[in-house]
């Protein structure tokens, strides 16, 4: 009998129907409504996670209003559908509480408190989310609230997928370019973190935050050209779209490498090509993580040595205003979005 109600309780949740902000059409940040939708029933190797907080991304962004970088049109209709949007409810990142698992996970249990990447299934945006066990999860920083918790999975999992592919340690040279964005905010911390010298690039408002969060030497883009810089580097962190391979060539050392977070349909084709004749590792491709990256990031959390940056928190029935806010393409670090 008690065996029959732990795996009930391991595998079933009593609510049925939840809020989630769900878009039915591509558009501006109005298409995005809150309605009363089904729970996601999870498979045997997955859990379901009462959300409490998600972040609203550039991806979301992407995603909900079909604004790719350049020569990505090609493939809308493969990546977001064709008339209509295959991911109607967004959110790639969650913090939450475990509220059921399948009989084939092992590792969290029902009360647990995790961080989440769901990436490309999306899903962030609910009360509930289905997370399968091959994604990133790990346990919540203690040190921190659910909000805060949210804001290093996107930033975080993304660094840690591209400094993944090269080594870095004392001595390694690292350029960030777009220092101040979710994803350029992590890739400094985690780059000083493992003791690289760190030259950021970021907006004047932000150079005060790039060396708080652990650069070295920091570059205001508006003054100065980084392309001109003097020196050069081992890595080069592309959060922007504006370090092609062609501008940035000079600036990396023999075997050095340049790693495009964001990238267009020409730097993506090139890629390739420009790794074969340079000897220089081009990519715009990250590597997996892992439980145990992710988890890794969250013990430098609990140590103080990485920090979420979060510019705006907005509650949930603030979700309009929240994407109005991060298609403005100003914010610093993340957006939070409060579920629960």
């Amino acid at each position: 009998m008690n065996d029959a109600m732990n795996d009930a309780t391991r595998t079933t949740t009593a609510v049925t129907t939840m809020t989630a902000a769900v878009h039915r059409r591509f558009g501006p940040p109005e298409v995005v409504h809150l309605e009363r939708v089904p729970v996601p029933r999870p498979k045997a190797d997955e859990l379901l996670v009462r959300v409490h907080a998600s972040t609203v991304s550039i991806a979301d962004h992407r995603t909900r209003s079909r604004d790719l970088p350049k020569g990505l049109w090609l493939f809308v209709p493969i990546a977001l559908g064709v008339f209509r949007p295959r991911k109607r409810v967004l959110g790639m990142d969650i913090a939450g509480v475990v509220e059921s698992v399948g009989d084939d996970v092992t590792g969290f249990a029902p009360g647990d408190e995790v961080i989440a990447m769901l990436g490309g299934d999306f899903g962030g945006h609910a009360e509930y989310a289905r997370v399968p066990q091959s994604k990133a999860i790990a346990r919540k920083p203690r040190n921190l609230d659910m909000g805060e918790a949210a804001a290093l999975v996107f930033g975080g999992h993304t660094a840690l997928a591209f400094l993944g592919l090269v080594p870095i340690g004392p001595g390694t040279d690292v350029l960030v370019n777009g220092a101040s964005s979710a994803v350029g905010t992590a890739a400094v911390q985690l780059a000083a973190a493992r003791g690289a010298t760190v030259t950021a690039v970021c907006g004047a408002r932000n150079v005060g935050l790039a060396a708080e969060l652990g650069a070295t030497r920091v570059i205001d883009y508006g003054a100065e050209d980084f392309t001109r810089t003097p020196g050069s580097f081992d890595v080069i962190v592309d959060c922007v779209g504006t370090a092609t391979f062609e501008r940035v060539e000079h600036l990396l050392k023999p075997g050095g490498a340049l790693l495009l977070v964001i990238a267009d349909l020409s730097s993506m084709s090139s890629a390739k090509r420009n790794s074969r004749r340079s000897g220089k590792l081009v990519t715009f491709t990250g590597g997996p993580v892992t439980h145990d990256d992710l988890a890794g990031l969250v013990r430098l959390a609990e140590e103080g040595r990485f920090r979420p940056v979060i510019d705006r928190s907005y509650a949930f029935d603030e979700v309009v205003e929240a994407h109005r806010y991060v298609d403005t393409g100003h914010k610093t670090g993340n957006v939070v979005l409060r579920i629960a």
